[in-house]
């Protein structure tokens, strides 16, 4: 199911504290702490998205959500607190979390996240692999908070909060900005923390310039004339320093750029939204001077044509595009393993 909800008010007394236990266990969220009888009224409103990202609206009283599932894909987890108090807690860190606060780690990693009082908090889980493509510089993450009271991380705790609050009234589709939008703020995010966490290793690896390189490059796909020297002017540098940039990843500013435009248009090929532009309306959007050559390109990338693509997406072969990242070959992914499972 692409959307399900949970009340435990919908079940016998007796049952509500397994039943509430299993809802949990569907999200990946085992609980400790809740009393044999009957909990507080609790309920969870979940829609997965159309790039397999989990969005859950969980209200329920004080409780321990502890421990990690195994056999788990890779992803990365967010709890956005919008009402209460709570607690995040690791082997190395005990800090409060307020409303706006975000808490995330990968899956696969312990941590607890305490609710002190009764709360109200969303919780998003993303598949590494749809995230790959926006980190190009590889880290390590752990489990750790954003305050979300200014910078970037407050413009991600607000889509977040207004997400949650719409989570109700929102189709799949209508999620789908939303997706877009999630995985440029969370990849900055990440970025910045990995930045950091790299400069006080190396001062000398300028991480945070190549992002904004390749977020530059970003705004900049539709235009088919885009260049390496264009890039270079914008931001101030010369083209080799840029060429210097993408080295220190293992990587080169053409192969980016067609990774980057390929990317767009296999979100554009299996969204519905799109489905009156052509193939080649698609491609040309992006930056793409040919039809033939982006076809050349794409089988290259993906194992399959862009028409076979479109086809087993509106076929329903691919549900989402998490079944469709699937297509892209492991020696193709750009990220280079950005983060930990």
């Amino acid at each position: 199911m692409k959307a399900w909800s949970f009340s435990t008010e919908s079940h016998p007394r007796a049952e509500r504290a397994e039943a509430w236990r299993d809802a949990m266990g569907r999200l990946g969220l085992p609980i400790e702490g809740l009393s044999a009888g009957e909990p507080a009224a609790a309920s969870v409103i979940c829609l997965t998205s159309p790039l397999g990202i989990e969005f859950a609206l969980v209200e329920a009283g004080a409780q321990t959500i502890s421990g990690r599932l195994s056999g788990q894909p890779a992803a990365v987890w967010l709890a956005v607190l919008l009402h209460g108090e709570a607690t995040l807690v690791t082997d190395d860190l005990a800090v409060g979390v307020s409303p706006g606060d975000i808490a995330f780690g990968p899956t696969g990693q312990a941590a607890a996240l305490r609710l002190d009082t009764r709360s109200r908090l969303l919780f998003v889980r993303a598949p590494r692999v749809a995230l790959d493509h926006r980190l190009i510089k590889p880290f390590n993450l752990r489990v750790g908070w954003l305050e979300g009271s200014e910078g970037v991380p407050r413009i991600l705790s607000d889509l977040l909060r207004g997400t949650a609050e719409e989570l109700e009234n929102l189709s799949v589709d209508q999620l789908r900005p939303v997706d877009l939008a999630l995985t440029e703020f969370l990849a900055q995010c990440l970025l910045e923390r990995g930045a950091a966490a790299s400069d006080a290793l190396d001062p000398s690896t300028p991480t945070a310039h190549l992002q904004r390189l390749c977020q530059t490059i970003e705004t900049l796909l539709p235009d088919p004339d885009l260049s390496l020297r264009r890039v270079a002017d914008e931001e101030g540098v010369s083209p080799r320093y840029v060429q210097k940039l993408f080295a220190s990843a293992n990587e080169t500013f053409s192969h980016y750029l067609r990774s980057r435009r390929l990317e767009r248009c296999r979100i554009d090929l299996a969204s519905p939204q799109h489905a009156r532009l052509s193939i080649s309306e698609i491609c040309f959007r992006w930056g793409f001077n040919g039809s033939a050559h982006f076809s050349r390109a794409f089988r290259e990338q993906y194992g399959r044509s862009p028409r076979e693509f479109r086809n087993a997406c509106e076929a329903g072969v691919s549900r989402d595009l998490t079944s469709a990242l699937a297509l892209k070959p492991a020696s193709v992914v750009p990220s280079l393993s950005a983060l930990n499972s």
